[in-house]
């Protein structure tokens, strides 16, 4: 929100809004917004979690390849809606990041895709590395080559008492229609936080007033995305309790450390362990209550950032990228894809394309093929399968409403 730097895929599309209002003075605003409306679907995913999780569970279990292949179509419409003025660059861009995506192992095949010989490429490329050139290097380029000092208007640190609870009240809707999409997103395995995050935004741009709005600080578009991605959290946590199938990378560490504990998640923990599980649920609860207790303290502090002129800021935000990035893997070759993708970026920006569909299309990317692939092997190639699976067919046709709008 603050150095248009996002620390994960999930808070890639809290960029788009969130940097904008830092541009127009408030950062503090953005910041209040963002936290709660995390707080706000965490707390959902948690009611969900207490009271819904079999059902959810069961409905999880439905989904097969089909169902979560037109899950990732019904993500990719959204290209529609953050395309900026030209679809076609949109569709260039997020056809780019697909593509990007291939590159490495076959996942069925096991043979070298698009490496070029080199031993770097065959890794594939890392989504956080290439996340942060493009939006938070190549914004350091734009600046740098711009010689900005300082940002285009005064920020606003002092936090005005309208953006409270209060002032919340107003996105009330939104945010229960975005935490419903973040728990059913992450009670499907496989899926993640990113997904929910754009498929909120998308739905939070088509369902308001003033759609001209997003991409140039609305509100909703801070609100939606950093709601679902918080629900995704108690969502994934539903298929590890109930099946003991996780649903992201983090519950899959958790199953780890649950099965250390003499816990085992499946069907009859509910019945068998109800103390620890029920201990596992409010500890969930409380850890977003200490969230919102602890960033609505912080928030003062950390818009102050938004004040440091740029020709000292920039400096450490690079610093940072650079030791982020390396830190995932261990691996200088990380910090090279950066700032490689953050020269790319820039390029692309000069030339008036759109971020959100390149970044888009990575995240969806690797679901996309898939899923398809593992679709077209069970059906021998026949495309009608997707016609065949109740719940791929009714994703398809709000895929379908969700692009004609």
């Amino acid at each position: 929100i603050l150095i248009k730097t996002p620390g994960t895929a999930a808070a890639s599309a809290t960029v788009l809004e969130g940097y904008p209002m830092t541009l127009k003075g408030k950062a503090s605003t953005a910041l209040s917004i963002a936290l709660r409306g995390s707080v706000v679907g965490g707390l959902f995913s948690g009611v969900c979690l207490l009271f819904f999780a079999p059902q959810l569970a069961n409905l999880a279990l439905k989904f097969g390849a089909p169902d979560y292949f037109m899950l990732t179509v019904f993500g990719l419409t959204i290209i529609a809606s953050v395309s900026g003025k030209s679809i076609l660059k949109g569709v260039t861009m997020a056809a780019l990041g697909l593509l990007v995506t291939t590159i490495g192992i076959d996942p069925q095949q096991g043979v070298y895709r698009l490496t070029f010989g080199s031993d770097i490429l065959v890794r594939g490329v890392d989504l956080v590395p290439a996340l942060i050139g493009l939006f938070a290097i190549s914004e350091l380029f734009s600046q740098a080559e711009k010689k900005i000092l300082r940002l285009s208007q005064p920020p606003q640190v002092k936090m005005d008492k309208a953006h409270g609870w209060k002032d919340m009240l107003k996105f009330k809707w939104l945010m229960l229609k975005s935490s419903i999409i973040g728990v059913i997103v992450g009670a499907c395995p496989g899926t993640g936080a990113a997904i929910a995050a754009f498929l909120s935004y998308g739905e939070a741009k088509r369902g308001s007033k003033h759609p001209e709005e997003f991409g140039h600080g609305a509100p909703e578009g801070i609100a939606a995305p950093e709601a679902a991605n918080n629900a995704v959290s108690g969502g994934a946590m539903i298929p590890l309790l109930t099946l003991g199938i996780p649903g992201d990378s983090v519950t899959a560490i958790m199953l780890g450390a649950l099965m250390m504990q003499g816990i085992t998640p499946g069907p009859l923990l509910f019945s068998t362990q109800t103390v620890d599980v029920y201990s596992i649920i409010i500890s969930l609860f409380m850890a977003n209550v200490f969230m919102c207790l602890l960033g609505y303290g912080a928030i003062r502090i950390f818009s102050k950032i938004s004040l440091v002129p740029m020709k000292w800021l920039n400096p450490i935000v690079f610093v940072f990228c650079v030791v982020g990035t390396y830190a995932i893997n261990n691996n200088i070759y990380d910090v090279f894809l950066m700032i490689g993708a953050g020269i790319v970026g820039y390029f692309l920006i000069k030339l008036d394309f759109c971020m959100p569909p390149i970044i888009l299309g990575l995240i969806l990317g690797g679901t996309v093929e898939e899923n398809l692939r593992r679709t077209l092997v069970l059906s021998d190639g026949s495309f009608s399968i997707f016609l065949s699976h109740p719940i791929a067919l009714v994703l398809l046709a709000i895929a379908a409403i969700s692009l004609l709008s």
